[in-house]
């Protein structure tokens, strides 16, 4: 699975004065701005940028995000951040998912949600606070609880696996929903399992997670044993699902998502191999 979180030796900063090596994740609306050539703009100041924002240090390189004031310059291209995947470098996509997070905060938290007054700015922690109410906000994370079913053993396993009206023709996934409020995880991903595709699970096992920055996700992987119960789809969100062999699985997600990663472990644990 490639990295969507900040590399591990990236070191926070709130403030940094930018220099000529300085790298910048400036977004155009949502979408990331690169040089013609594919790389990330660098230097002091290499665009017009409002919400200037540092976001840290990785190997002696700082880094900050902005957002583009006014139209797109020559010389550069705005792509959605996900293209970037296989284009721009490892730490550096990491790094875009952190920015694209950071940018949206900035945007969307211009003004208080209480009273409406202009937040400023935090010095001791990523937040904006109302000088006048004294609400403190912070960068929005989502979590989703996915989970991959199995059933069966060896090269006899067969994966539940569900598409939605949005993805791409023919692309079946891993069933994943957003956390409720006062709700664990482990409720959550029973409660969407039930409700996208009818059925019981058992042995509900964590696995691992994933920052999915598109906007402001957290994905907690876990993989559940089939318990009983017939498919039904969920009308309006599940456009189908069913069970697939292991042996003869359709168009899956990308390679970098944690569904992905998921359903490789279950191909690894079928005794197949990739």
């Amino acid at each position: 699975m490639i990295a969507t979180s900040r590399p591990d030796d990236f070191e926070v900063a709130l403030t940094l004065t930018p220099d000529a090596e300085s790298v910048w994740f400036v977004f155009d609306g949502t979408k990331l701005v690169l040089r013609a050539d594919g790389t990330l703009p660098t230097g002091e100041g290499p665009l017009p940028a409002v919400d200037v924002t540092p976001l840290g240090t990785l190997d002696g390189t700082s880094y900050l995000a902005a957002g583009l004031d006014g139209d797109l310059p020559g010389g550069f291209q705005a792509v959605p951040v996900r293209s970037g995947f296989g284009r721009l470098p490892e730490h550096h996509m990491g790094l875009a998912g952190y920015a694209a997070q950071i940018i949206e905060f900035a945007r969307t938290h211009r003004y208080c949600g209480r009273c409406a007054t202009p937040m400023n700015e935090a010095s001791h922690e990523r937040s904006r606070r109302c000088p006048n109410c004294g609400l403190t906000a912070y960068p929005r994370v989502a979590p989703v609880a996915m989970v991959l079913i199995r059933r069966g053993q060896g090269r006899d396993t067969e994966l539940l696996l569900a598409r939605s009206p949005h993805f791409p023709p023919g692309m079946y996934s891993a069933l994943a929903g957003f956390v409720e409020p006062s709700e664990t995880l482990e409720a959550a991903a029973r409660r969407e399992v039930q409700e996208e595709v009818g059925v019981q699970i058992r042995e509900l096992k964590y696995q691992f997670s994933q920052p999915w920055p598109f906007p402001h996700s957290l994905m907690l992987g876990f993989t559940a044993e089939y318990a009983g119960g017939d498919i039904t789809p969920q009308p309006g969100e599940i456009d189908d699902a069913r069970w697939f062999p292991i042996k003869d699985l359709p168009t899956l997600p990308a390679a970098f998502s944690i569904a992905r990663a998921l359903i490789d472990g279950a191909i690894r644990d079928s005794g197949r191999g990739l």
